[in-house]
């Protein structure tokens, strides 16, 4: 399991976010910068150990109505061969020393764990204490429970999210902006996890964070 290091970063990762957020196409702010506080998220684990994986959630305060962002990130103590399109930036870790954040859409690693914990074979870890599971996050598969394998991810972004396409033909949908209480929009769901996060005004709101969808046709 993951061992959360309570250190310092430079730069932190809301500073890499603000810059990173308004290139995103799913990205609702202004042309000003946005004005992030961290507002939760979660954890899942590398079965190798080597790559910090951490769904973030990120509420941009800069409006008067404030924007709830999940921003899927990878940690890793080397660049990521071909991925340079995918990186956020680098921080100096006050344990690890240099790391390299990454678009975790494009990391096949926490993809590969995103579609295990939707089937039911890994769990949710809380985002800041080690070797805790995260009662808070639920998760369902319709199916029975499965090992996603390590591929190489094509992520699709628009305005309405991130879609990849899964094992047995399936497409992943990540909600990037997240609505409060907002169900799976499409038809087809065979699988969804769903969790909480910190709302400026002290309200605990949930929503689904991401989707399977099965084939069609």
């Amino acid at each position: 399991m993951a061992v959360i290091h309570h250190t310092t970063l430079r730069p932190t990762k809301l500073e890499l976010l603000t810059t990173w957020l308004p290139t995103r196409p799913w990205y609702r702010g202004g042309p000003g910068a946005p004005v992030l506080v961290k507002s939760g998220g979660f954890r899942l684990d590398d079965p190798e150990g080597e790559v910090g994986i951490e769904f973030m959630v990120t509420t941009d305060t800069s409006a008067p109505g404030p924007t709830a962002y999940l921003v899927p990130l990878t940690y890793r103590g080397a660049p990521l061969d071909g991925m340079e399109r995918a990186l956020v930036g680098t921080m100096e870790h006050g344990v690890l020393g240099e790391r390299w954040a990454y678009d975790g859409c494009h990391d096949p690693v926490l993809v590969a764990q995103l579609l295990c914990l939707i089937g039911g074979t890994a769990g949710a870890m809380a985002q800041s204490v080690s070797d805790t599971p995260d009662r808070e996050v639920t998760r369902s598969h319709t199916g029975e429970p499965f090992t996603a394998p390590v591929l190489a991810p094509a992520p699709a972004d628009d305005e309405h999210g991130t879609r990849l396409a899964a094992p047995h033909g399936t497409t992943l949908h990540l909600h990037r902006v997240l609505t409060p209480g907002d169900p799976s929009p499409e038809r087809g769901v065979v699988g969804q996890v769903t969790a909480g996060w910190s709302a400026p005004d002290g309200s605990r709101p949930r929503a689904v964070f991401a989707h399977l969808t099965a084939a069609t046709g």
